[in-house]
């Protein structure tokens, strides 16, 4: 009798133990467990080549920055370096040729002016026009030779005029001296002459 009490009681046990077995079983399958932490590990040398990248990387970006600071500097400094003229950048002799237009109250009736010389500016705002020039056809001066004076402002435009008659003409010159247009601006002269080469610094 008590051999069987024995024999049920351990038999209640061992089914007791396999219900928590198999309930400890399930929450193992079902409860995730929580991550366990990785560490990453470089190797030495790929950590140094990773530093000389940026070093490198910084090394571009500091010169590009420097290239583009340099280049606005540079560009600032040629808008404030604009072309500046003085009356000693026109001196010496030019050549010019040409027909212009007169008109009325110039002439009495439209002509044509067929004319060709040279200037001498001596360098100071005074020179010489010498010119030889037909009216439709009609010589009127050959080799004469006329007392001008002449203004040249700092962006290299000015004005010359020539003395015996009070006729202006506009000027366009070269920054370096070496070419200039003329242009007629008094009323009743039509006239465009150049680019007028220097052909003598004297």
């Amino acid at each position: 009798m008590q051999t069987r009490r024995f024999t049920q009681a351990l038999g209640m046990t061992l089914a007791v133990m396999r219900m928590l077995k198999g309930r400890h079983d399930i929450s193992s399958r079902t409860t995730p467990r929580a991550p366990r932490t990785q560490t990453l590990h470089i190797p030495y040398a790929r950590r140094t080549n990773m530093k000389r990248v940026s070093l490198w990387m910084l090394g571009i970006g500091v010169c590009i920055t420097v290239g583009l600071i340099t280049v606005q500097h540079g560009y600032a400094g040629e808008e404030n370096d604009g072309p500046t003229c003085t009356l000693k950048t026109l001196k010496g002799r030019y050549l010019f040729g040409g027909i212009a237009t007169l008109l009325p109250p110039r002439v009495p009736e439209q002509s044509l002016l067929s004319i060709a010389g040279y200037h001498v500016f001596n360098g100071d705002g005074t020179g010489i026009d010498v010119v030889t020039a037909s009216i439709n056809g009609m010589n009127v001066f050959n080799n004469n030779e006329f007392d001008i004076t002449y203004k040249v402002n700092p962006d290299c435009s000015g004005t010359y005029t020539v003395l015996a008659d009070g006729v202006s003409f506009g000027l366009f010159i070269a920054p370096d001296g070496e070419e200039l247009i003329v242009i007629g601006t008094d009323p009743g002269f039509v006239l465009v002459q150049g680019p007028n080469r220097r052909v003598s610094r004297k």
